[in-house]
């Protein structure tokens, strides 16, 4: 399986993008709270597929653990019972992490596809540093950062659930955010020591190298950015409703225009990539795709802001970013990469 290995941190790498694209999702169409407790969803490790499941019933056993709705409020069953006739309060317990108490079967199961989805990264990652601890003799660098990043798919996983007992809190939005592009940059420094590229004519440029390094910053700050207006978005959504997608900016706050306007730094920065690029004739193809990416986000943007989030921006949105900060950091690793051959 060595040989293979390559394959194996390009698999969770998607593995991970495949999240992102998720949880975009869950975002875009309301779902956060699809799922009130974690791991379970309602108590189910299948969750239920009408209202009617989770009503109380007589005559009806029930496990430990499992949720019901009764008067608009969570309640979970102390132990496996069995009902009677009467609702006896002693055998449940009200929901004590948070009250929302609202089931809507498609935003159940979005939020449920989105939580498989991590469960099939984290088996991937399961493989990953089972397949590194092979190269531990040669390279202990690669054993290392595979169980690193395994461990803070962990992280995430706990965060997950701390997002759900907090009722989809910002913060914890946006660090879980962080910690997802993290774990990218870690698989791609390992990508990174097992390409064989090919030597290069052109020497380290240490202008270009800053450059690089400037905009895979500005990436992380907007993207940081980008969740504190989904927050703003968030909350428009709590006051107007879901269906009211007009309102979702409306009266946008400072942090709106200032993620706004950040854009013209980034594009610029990029642009000079490209043009050194070109100029110094390295031969790197990413900072086309860079531009691409650039042109894809400003326009979902745009949409998003004049045309009331038509269906799917929010999730290429939140890709292309995704993606940018990935093509952004693998270009910093190739580039040093430069630097350590001409020592």
């Amino acid at each position: 399986m060595k040989k293979h290995f390559k394959l194996i941190v390009k698999t969770a790498l998607i593995s991970v993008y495949v999240i992102f694209l998720a949880g975009s999702i869950v975002r875009m169409t309301g779902s956060g709270m699809g799922c009130p407790d974690w791991p379970k969803c309602f108590g189910y490790y299948i969750p239920p597929t009408d209202e009617a499941q989770l009503r109380w019933k007589a005559n009806t056993a029930y496990n430990e653990g499992t949720l019901i709705v009764l008067d608009e409020t969570l309640y979970v069953a102390n132990s496996d019972l069995q009902t009677e006739l009467e609702w006896k309060p002693t055998n449940w317990s009200p929901y004590t992490k948070h009250e929302y108490a609202i089931f809507n079967v498609y935003h159940t199961w979005t939020e449920y596809i989105n939580r498989l989805a991590s469960v099939v990264s984290g088996l991937i990652f399961l493989f990953l540093i089972a397949v590194s601890l092979k190269f531990w003799k040669e390279k202990k660098g690669i054993t290392l950062l595979s169980f690193g990043a395994f461990f803070m798919m962990l992280f995430e996983a706990w965060l997950g659930k701390t997002v759900v007992d907090s009722v989809l809190e910002p913060w914890i939005i946006t660090v879980h955010m962080l910690v997802g592009l993290l774990i990218i940059a870690v698989l791609l420094q390992i990508l990174a020591w097992m390409s064989s590229e090919e030597k290069r004519a052109i020497k380290f440029d240490k202008t270009f190298h800053k450059l690089l390094l400037l905009s895979t910053l500005f990436s992380v700050i907007q993207i940081a950015m980008g969740t504190q207006v989904r927050q703003f978005v968030d909350e428009q959504v709590r006051l107007f409703g879901f269906e009211s997608k007009q309102m979702s900016l409306y009266n946008p706050n400072l942090n709106f225009y200032i993620h706004r306007s950040f854009t013209i730094a980034i594009v610029l920065v990029n642009f000079l990539i490209f043009y050194k690029n070109e100029t110094l004739q390295l031969g790197f193809k990413i900072p086309k795709w860079i531009l691409g990416l650039l042109l894809l986000e400003a326009l979902t943007g745009i949409l998003m802001y004049y045309s009331d989030f038509p269906f799917g921006t929010q999730a290429v949105h939140l890709m292309s970013g995704a993606l940018l900060f990935g093509l952004q950091f693998y270009l910093v690793l190739m580039h040093r990469g430069l630097k350590d051959e001409s020592l």
